[in-house]
């Protein structure tokens, strides 16, 4: 019995100093600041947290502050990144929101170089007495949007909403239920992302490489109507509020010459159509550009600094034209007005 105990001891001894090791090679060989899976851990355990609406799933914490992916990232006490907002815009003021997931929150650029904040630096040195709110939250879907809208961002009273749609969105809500290890050990996060990107590669165990993921999404038509209905009710809001609410949709980078999405995009703008919605393809912005260029770090495919610019730069040609008073429909998915 004594040497059964002895010998547990010993293997559980032996389990902490490789798990002590682990953690210190990840901790001090691999985690420079700039490795995704870790940032993105990071990310979730600093500065966000559960919401009290299911339907909302997780949300900022106010006032929370982190170094992610290189770039400082400050949230204010509303949850934004971004400056604090008055809940009225001031007189005279054209108060946009724009509503998204990592994308819309610029993860991986400066603050003041995503496209919500290069848009109002746009539409001021064009004349424009304008703001816009970047209420981007990664990690949430169309639902998560609509929903934290509905609560929340109604209240700051904007006079356009523009829903800025990425590929994963159709993705269910999460259910916020991980162990003690993915919560707090980085060397199992670390290591269980390199397990998972082989089994992907390998297209083993169930596991589809980001293509099919993307295109599993909207196989069985659940994921598409999660998102119909989010818009359906996002849209009926605004309508009865007189808010001009517009729909953007930003393109997977890692092929956009050659892009392997189109009846995904071409789903959205009919769904756009359907409550006479204005719809802003972003693929044109950056079909020509290098995809490596575009992305934050090469295994990283979110919009760099220069994509953003890009996209910015799509989107004032509508707003510029909304704002001078010529009302724009849309442009159509080859980028003709």
């Amino acid at each position: 019995m004594r040497e059964w105990g002895l010998n547990a001891l010993a293997l559980a001894l032996s389990v902490l100093l490789c798990y002590a090791g682990a953690e210190a090679y990840v901790s001090y060989a691999i985690d420079d600041g700039m490795q995704f899976d870790l940032e993105m851990w990071r990310y979730s355990r600093a500065l966000k947290r559960v919401s009290a609406n299911p339907a909302v799933g997780h949300e900022h914490r106010p006032g929370a502050r982190a170094r992610l992916m290189g770039v400082d990232v400050a949230i204010s006490s509303q949850g934004l990144r971004d400056r604090e907002f008055a809940l009225q815009p001031p007189p005279g003021r054209t108060r946009i929101m724009m509503l998204g997931d990592s994308l819309a929150f610029g993860w991986g650029v400066p603050g003041e170089a995503t496209y919500a904040k290069r848009l109002e630096q746009k539409l001021r040195q064009a004349g424009h007495d304008a703001e816009v709110m970047n209420a981007g939250v990664g990690n949430y879907n169309t639902e998560m949007e609509v929903a934290w809208f509905l609560e929340r961002g109604a209240r700051f009273a904007p006079q356009y909403v523009v829903l800025n749609y990425f590929i994963n969105d159709a993705e269910p809500t999460p259910r916020y239920r991980s162990s003690l290890l993915a919560q707090h050990s980085r060397a199992f996060v670390y290591f269980a992302s390199r397990v998972d990107a082989v089994l992907r590669q390998a297209r083993i165990a169930d596991r589809a490489d980001w293509q099919g993921y993307y295109a599993s999404l909207y196989r069985d038509g659940e994921g598409m109507r999660r998102v119909s209905t989010a818009l359906a009710r996002l849209a009926r809001h605004c309508r009865e509020n007189g808010i001009r609410l517009i729909v953007a949709n930003y393109p997977e980078l890692r092929n956009p010459r050659d892009y392997p999405f189109a009846q995904v995009d071409e789903a959205i703008r009919r769904m756009a159509a359907a409550h006479d919605l204005p719809y802003i393809p972003l693929l044109p912005a950056v079909r020509d550009i290098a995809p490596q260029r575009l992305w934050v770090t090469p295994p990283d495919p979110h919009p760099s600094s220069l994509a953003h610019e890009a996209f910015a730069r799509e989107l004032f040609l509508f707003f510029d034209a909304e704002l001078r008073g010529r009302p724009q429909p849309g442009r159509r998915l080859n980028g003709d007005a």
